[in-house]
């Protein structure tokens, strides 16, 4: 007895085909992972732009407060103890409250003030005085420094806050307010350049006392002492940490804003 023989040819894929498949497997999933690390990418850094923003809106918000502040409470209110009342609006070195007082740009006569300054500020206020503890017992005046620094512990162009109570007397704010311990990071990759300042500032003139302010380096010399800003003009640029991934560049986040000094006893 004889096997019969199969004659039934089984259909399959040749190793061509095999490889062939695989090969066309493999550049669409190298494709997919290409598109989801740029997508990646892209998150993250939108992610740290928006980061960024929120940032410095807060920062701005809490500058232009504590500039609207300024100068509060006035002598007139806080009787005769010079630590509860702000002496000035805004304090400045060298000369804070004596008649070698500085100027805010290169004039005769005075010299050029380190406080305020492009990147450095410092506001004498009050900042809580709705604070219930207040009421029984006067808060002592505050001074609010704001400088551009690169501070060890992070590395990158920050700008710094500090606060400290006035002293009394003449004093000298500068001094008060340059500790290490006073002075913390507050908003981070400030990359202001000097042709970009964070703070300009516009003065009251003394020749025309009802006209509106002019920017303080074109105001007459006599008016370009600290004691006569009325606006801070504040400008933050800020970038992001992650640069962006098609230019290479760093994203870039600006606000503009404006403090007006509002207290009319000052």
């Amino acid at each position: 007895m004889t096997r019969a023989i199969s004659t039934i040819r089984q259909e399959g894929f040749t190793l061509i085909e095999l490889l062939v498949a695989l090969g066309i497997f493999l550049v669409i999933t190298g494709a997919a992972f290409t598109l989801l690390g740029s997508s990646q990418q892209h998150y993250q850094v939108e992610t740290q732009v928006l980061s960024s923003f929120q940032e410095a809106r807060l920062g701005m918000d809490q500058i232009v407060r504590d500039v609207n502040d300024a100068g509060y409470p006035p002598p007139s209110f806080a009787g005769t103890d010079p630590t509860l009342f702000a002496s000035t609006p805004f304090a400045w070195s060298p000369g804070y409250l004596t008649n070698s007082s500085c100027n805010i740009v290169a004039s005769s006569g005075k010299p050029v003030c380190t406080t305020p300054g492009n990147f450095d500020l410092i506001i004498e206020t009050n900042p809580n005085p709705q604070d219930p503890a207040c009421a029984l017992t006067p808060c002592p005046v505050q001074w609010i420094r704001y400088q551009l620094q690169v501070p060890p512990q992070v590395q990158v162009p920050t700008l710094m806050r500090g606060m400290v109570p006035k002293t009394p007397g003449p004093g000298d704010p500068d001094a008060a307010t340059t500790a290490a311990s006073v002075l913390v990071p507050f908003v981070q990759n400030v990359v202001n350049s000097p042709a970009q300042p964070i703070f300009s500032y516009t003065c009251d003139t003394t020749s025309a006392p009802q006209s509106p302010p002019l920017p303080c380096p074109n105001a007459a010399a006599a008016d370009n002492s600290p004691a006569n800003i009325r606006d801070v003009i504040v400008n933050l640029i800020v970038a992001a940490p992650l640069p962006d991934p098609k230019t290479g560049q760093p994203r870039l986040v600006q606000l503009t804003g404006r403090g007006r000094r509002i207290n009319p006893s000052q």
